[in-house]
């Protein structure tokens, strides 16, 4: 299938595919005319990486999934190395989230100051 059959099946971009091929997520053969040919396997292993994408990992952290992207990743066993990716991806989501958190206290400290205690949260 070609890049756009794949993308069409996959609910990825065209752009999103080639990133994953360059990333070696994924890979295609070329054809006569130059272009990519997938294999029909490709939209399992495209969704199980959108999938893990979704659930907040990078996809550095994907490769660590390669032997189980063309399955039901979400069926198969952990494994320790996965556990431990997923265990510091949380970690630096944590991270994020309370440096965000920060932000927002402090703007909001600062409005209420600005404001004498007149703002009003957005809906």
């Amino acid at each position: 299938m070609r890049i756009g059959e794949l993308a069409r099946a996959s609910g990825a971009s065209a752009r999103a595919l080639r990133h994953y091929e360059q990333a070696g997520l994924i890979s295609s053969e070329r054809a006569p005319n130059g272009y990519r040919v997938y294999d029909e396997r490709a939209v399992v292993r495209v969704r199980n990486i959108r999938r893990l994408l979704a659930a907040g990992l990078v996809l550095d952290d994907v490769r660590v999934f390669l032997p189980c992207l063309d399955a039901d990743v979400t069926a198969a066993p952990p494994s320790d190395k996965g556990i431990q990716v997923a265990v510091e991806r949380l970690a630096v989501l944590d991270e994020r989230i309370a440096a965000q958190t920060a932000v927002r206290d402090r703007l909001e400290t600062a409005l209420r100051r600005a404001t004498g205690d007149r703002i009003r949260p957005v809906a």
